[in-house]
């Protein structure tokens, strides 16, 4: 069983160009950010938390939404996505 970690590292080696989408899913909220490995530094970051939303796929796809307008207005246009040890499905499909 491999870990998080090892995934993401992995993933930096690949494409060091490219930053990565980020996710975590809690029993109540939702959090997605765009982050920049070489720098270290969160470029976007929204959540149902931020959006003071329940946690919903209704509201999975808004917070995708708005992620994705917000990367626009900073010109991102590809990210990986890393949903971690969350499957894609349900919210983390949605979003």
């Amino acid at each position: 069983m491999s870990s998080g970690k090892f995934k993401r590292s992995l993933l930096r080696k690949k494409n060091s160009s490219r930053l990565r989408l980020n996710i975590y899913k809690s029993n109540t909220h939702l959090y997605a950010q765009i982050i920049d490995d070489n720098q270290g530094v969160t470029k976007v970051q929204v959540s149902t938390l931020t959006e003071k939303k329940s946690l919903t796929i209704e509201n999975a796809k808004e917070v995708g939404l708005v992620l994705a307008k917000k990367a626009k207005e900073q010109k991102i246009s590809t990210v990986w996505f890393d949903r971690g040890y969350f499957k894609y499905h349900g919210r983390v499909k949605a979003l």
